[in-house]
């Protein structure tokens, strides 16, 4: 006797959802197959951390400055995985031929890029975690925090605004075209420089840190660090939540101007098929 089975056409929110994770999907499995970058992307980057550890306690600089640069050292893996897992993802994609399909395919484009970030994460996150968790057992850092509900929360904001901004780049990256490539080596280190990954940001003066606000790590991390180390508070910026409020407002930006980008994006990819053709 035959079966009346019917598909049902996923739309709206479970259509974002299924896109998501199918993206997601392969990034999470791949990490598993080439086991290879546990070694050169997390105990290798330990080597940096500790050589500013080396130099803090060579000026014999306060305890709390090799906390900075241990937290600042686990946070680069997720600025890394934004610029070139993110920022120049669609650019990677239309070289390999995978633009046309995202563009064509009824999930939208929003959906394909978070499905990157969450399974970018697992990497970036096994990387972060094991360079905290191994520079502060070999530095003995210490750790004090009044409220761990507001670290969590205020690591998690930083994350959707970076992320955000991730998306956004990912957009203008794709119109640099070739340039995308050297836009992403140009922004990594001055980054780390304007963001204070390994110092306190405020010792670059207030113009200075308040126009490298505009990076999320530059507030998301001067707010964790004020929260977990509280010996000297004068260290810290702005208070932590002043940064907490602007890290809202960045991520809200942020990922609002990428969904826009975005959506101007598929348009032309669609109408006209100038973004998906290689250019001579």
């Amino acid at each position: 006797m035959a079966t009346d089975k019917r598909i049902t056409k996923a739309t709206g929110v479970r259509l974002f959802w299924y896109t998501m994770w199918a993206r997601a999907y392969p990034r999470m499995i791949g990490a598993t197959r080439e086991r290879s970058w546990l070694f050169f992307e997390t105990l290798l980057p330990v080597l940096g951390v500790a050589g500013y550890v080396f130099v803090y306690r060579a000026v014999k600089a306060p305890a709390d400055y090799i906390g900075f640069v241990v937290i600042g050292g686990a946070m680069t893996a997720f600025w890394m995985n934004v610029l070139w897992s993110m920022a120049s993802q669609l650019y990677w994609d239309k070289d390999a031929g995978n633009l046309e399909l995202y563009v064509i395919c009824p999930g939208p484009m929003m959906a394909i890029l978070l499905g990157m970030a969450v399974g970018g994460l697992v990497m970036t996150a096994t990387r972060a975690g094991i360079i905290l968790i191994v520079c502060s057992l070999l530095f003995g850092v210490a750790y004090q925090t009044g409220s761990l509900f507001l670290l969590v929360a205020v690591f998690l904001i930083s994350m959707a605004a970076l992320y955000g901004m991730g998306m956004l780049f990912a957009s203008i990256f794709l119109v640099a075209g070739r340039e995308a490539w050297h836009l992403s080596n140009l922004l990594q280190e001055p980054i780390y420089l304007a963001s204070g990954f390994y110092f306190p940001v405020k010792a670059m003066g207030f113009w200075v840190a308040t126009f490298a606000s505009l990076i999320p790590l530059t507030l998301g991390l001067d707010a964790m660090r004020q929260l977990l180390f509280t010996a000297d508070p004068t260290l810290g910026f702005l208070s932590v939540p002043v940064e907490t409020g602007i890290l809202i407002v960045l991520a809200a930006v942020f990922i609002t101007g990428a969904g826009a980008a975005l959506t101007k994006l598929e348009e032309v990819g669609r109408r006209e098929g100038r973004l998906i053709e290689r250019r001579r």
